[in-house]
């Protein structure tokens, strides 16, 4: 029997881990698990992925891209123009705004990317992929301030969020928008 050419069972495998772990978290993430919930051979999930850190990793990397693409759509990496005295309460405006939007879709999804994130505190092998969020972020974000608050401006945004997943509060834009600008106004 010729084997069948399927170039998106890897992703197949990748998106089936992400619901895999959305429904019963890492804890119940196995190659089992995943399999079944892609249709395909266990030997499909172990063939792609030699181990679940190597599932994990795929996993993140995906995961990472939902708030990535996000900045990078908005206005936020856009450079001020010469001269523009409110740059710097734009970019506060921007950030609040993009995080209000992420808050608005799928909480589970945003859920997920956080429990995979922070994963890495306890797989080594995932740090440098969360490692990868944080470098694009600040890059983003570098391009309207010094590295160095961009880096504090990721701190925040982290801080904000896992402030509101971990209380199950309602995100408080006017909040973010202060604490955003306080970072932003303290480089200029």
């Amino acid at each position: 029997m010729a084997r069948r050419y399927d170039p998106e069972r890897r992703t197949r495998i990748i998106d089936a881990a992400l619901r895999v772990i959305a429904a019963d978290g890492i804890a119940g993430l196995s190659h089992r698990t995943v399999a079944a919930e892609a249709d395909v051979p266990l030997g499909s999930t172990t063939y792609h992925f030699g181990s679940l850190d190597e599932l994990l990793t795929a996993a993140l990397r995906r995961s990472n891209e939902n708030f990535a693409r996000a900045l990078r759509a908005s206005d936020v990496g856009a450079a001020p123009s010469a001269g523009d005295a409110s740059s710097a309460s734009g970019l506060a405006d921007e950030l609040t705004r993009v995080l209000g939007e992420w808050f608005a879709g799928d909480r589970g999804a945003i859920e997920l990317e956080y429990e995979l994130y922070l994963a890495a505190l306890r797989r080594p092998a995932l740090r440098p992929v969360a490692a990868e969020w944080t470098a694009s972020a600040v890059e983003v974000l570098s391009a309207r301030t010094d590295p160095a608050t961009a880096r504090a401006l990721v701190a925040l945004l982290d801080g904000v969020c896992l402030q509101v997943l971990l209380t199950g509060s309602a995100f408080d834009p006017a909040y973010t928008r202060e604490m955003l600008a306080r970072v932003v106004d303290g480089c200029a």
